[in-house]
């Protein structure tokens, strides 16, 4: 006994579209927005085709994949702002990114030019934000040299950056730029 022979359904698809537009329109009340649900169904069913059964219904399958676009599609929208004036796009602003990167290249070439040793204590102590006792334990040296060090190594990058004392580099920057030059440095180590 052999199994029946089922046309193939791809040949189905385009006498399927008149029903799956009313269907559409029922839906999404929009005649453009129904038109474009019903060509993303016959998108995913030509593209899902090898997943059809021939022997079940092919109409069923079909609405059901228009619905759960539908739907899918719904959930996305709720989560857009409608803006249609332009106010909301207005008041948003972005700080310009050179800025960031002109302190990243500056910070990395003062970075780079210290000792071995007031890089790893500035990664270790600064960057990573383990204490002295900690930085000491995985340097295996005294905690006093931690400290020696770390002071040092501060000095030594405020001076290679001109900085005053006291005065920030990163003053002005928000904390995410910070903390990519940062992660930057301990990354390059």
């Amino acid at each position: 006994m052999t199994a029946p022979a089922y046309p193939d359904p791809r040949d189905r698809l385009a006498g399927a579209i008149p029903k799956l537009r009313a269907f559409a329109i029922s839906l999404a009340r929009d005649v453009s927005k129904a038109d474009d649900l019903v060509q993303d169904t016959i998108l995913k069913a030509w593209s899902n085709i090898d997943k059809f059964d021939p022997a079940t219904n092919l109409d069923a399958w079909l609405f059901t994949i228009l619905r759960n676009t539908f739907y899918s599609s719904l959930r996305k929208t709720r989560r857009e702002v409608q803006d249609s004036d332009g106010f909301h796009a207005a008041s948003l602003s972005v700080k310009p990114a050179h800025d960031g990167r002109l302190a990243l290249q500056e910070f990395q070439k003062a970075f780079d030019s210290l000792s071995p040793e007031h890089r790893e204590v500035l990664i270790l102590v600064g960057a990573s934000g383990f204490s002295c006792e900690e930085a000491a334990g995985m340097m295996g040296v005294a905690i006093g040299t931690v400290k020696s060090r770390a002071s040092r190594a501060r000095k030594r990058l405020a001076e290679l950056l001109h900085l005053e004392d006291g005065e920030d580099m990163f003053s002005g920057t928000d904390g995410a730029t910070q903390a990519v030059v940062l992660r930057s440095a301990a990354g390059g180590f």
